[in-house]
């Protein structure tokens, strides 16, 4: 992408927050620039906490189909870029087009089922959580274990007879006061809360896990479905990686 042009820089609209389920929506193109392009408005995941950005298409009105490879957050953290790849010839859109944005929805639920599926082992695993990292296929979670006592096969049983209880998962909102006061809710060693806003989300799954995430996530756990855990690591002295696939 070789073009540049901006209009005034507002805060994208994150559709994702709140329907996680909606794979396409109406657009205005805010800004087009080598990183990426702005909508005023996305379904688009942009990549953060571990979780992937999404993929897709934008659809401009006469017809042509973008590929869309990547979502990510600009340096503000406010506006989301969304990366296209174009094909020789291809024009880049411009400031003002209207456009559909579209994910590309099968590898979007796999996200939401292998973010989802962390939440669980997470909360199997008694010790603080040093990083993570989700892809369409495979998950990681690190966690900060001197000793581990972890094994593959138990931890494969209880995370599916976990997921096999068909909990429900639901987003709500705290102030950061709120969070301030129950800093128990953080799980993640070294993570800080977002500033500068209102409300932080919370993802709650009643009686196994609560707490502040970004990310996208299924509706229920059943929704996951069957997982292994494909290999436990030493990757430092305190520090035990889990990967978990699809079954």
């Amino acid at each position: 992408m070789t073009a540049t042009a901006t209009a005034t820089a507002t805060a994208t609209r994150k559709r994702f927050d709140d329907e996680p389920y909606l794979d396409q929506c109406q657009a205005t193109i805010t800004a087009v620039s080598p990183e990426g392009v702005e909508l005023d408005e996305t379904v688009c995941y942009a990549r953060s906490g571990g979780q992937a950005g999404d993929s897709g298409t934008l659809t401009l009105t006469d017809g042509r189909v973008l590929t869309l490879a990547d979502t990510v957050y600009a340096d503000d953290r406010q506006r989301i870029l969304h990366v296209l790849s174009l094909a020789d010839g291809d024009t880049p859109p411009q400031v003002g087009d209207r456009v559909t944005v579209a994910i590309d929805w099968p590898r979007r639920h796999r996200l939401m089922r292998l973010h989802t599926c962390l939440h669980l082992l997470g909360a199997l695993v008694p010790a603080p959580v040093t990083g993570c990292s989700i892809s369409a296929d495979s998950a990681r979670i690190d966690f900060d274990l001197p000793e581990s006592t972890l094994e593959k096969a138990e931890l494969t049983e209880r995370l599916n007879a976990l997921i096999n209880r068909g909990l429900d998962v639901t987003v709500t909102g705290i102030t950061p006061e709120e969070l301030a006061a129950q800093p128990d809710l953080v799980r993640t060693v070294g993570a800080a809360p977002p500033t500068g806003t209102a409300k932080i989300r919370i993802v709650d799954i009643p009686g196994v896990d609560r707490q502040p995430c970004g990310g996208t996530h299924v509706r229920n756990t059943g929704e996951i479905g069957a997982v292994t855990i494909a290999k436990i690591e030493k990757k430092s002295r305190t520090n035990r990686r889990v990967v978990v696939n699809f079954a």
